[in-house]
């Protein structure tokens, strides 16, 4: 069984209330309870935070035994080199995932430092953008 874990970052615990022209209206608790019964042996497990620290201890922890991370850094991702770091000294591969396609928004958004050290990036899907991810662990382990 695959152990993968989804770690969103800031504002995305919002989701499902916030601008949901953008995101949408569906909650990410009840995106992961559809994800989670879809991938019956795929082991799930979620992490979210507003603070860029907690996000690079939750990426040390789980960077080493993880089959893979799926992580939404949010406006993080522009911004926090630090999380671009923790990524690349971590082992266990990483698929950035964003809800909007970054590209056809504000110009900030088109710099990740996440993305260098990602095995992939999927944009621009909506919640499926997670899935998709999910996808690529399985069939392209």
């Amino acid at each position: 069984m695959k152990k993968l874990i989804i770690i969103n970052g800031p504002n995305l615990n919002l989701l499902g209330k916030r601008e949901p022209a953008i995101y949408g209206s569906l909650s990410f608790t009840e995106f992961l309870d559809k994800i989670k019964t879809k991938y019956p042996n795929v082991e799930i497990d979620y992490f979210q935070s507003n603070i860029e620290g907690l996000i690079i201890d939750k990426l040390h922890e789980v960077g080493f035994t993880y089959d893979g991370i799926i992580i939404n850094a949010g406006a993080y991702t522009h911004t926090s080199i630090g999380i671009g770091d923790a990524v690349k000294a971590i082992e266990t591969p990483v698929v950035e995932v964003h809800i909007s396609n970054t590209f056809g928004r504000e110009e900030f958004r088109h710099q990740s430092f996440i993305s260098a050290n990602a095995k992939g990036v999927i944009l621009g899907f909506g919640l499926q953008s997670y899935e998709l991810a999910i996808q690529s662990f399985i069939s392209f382990a």
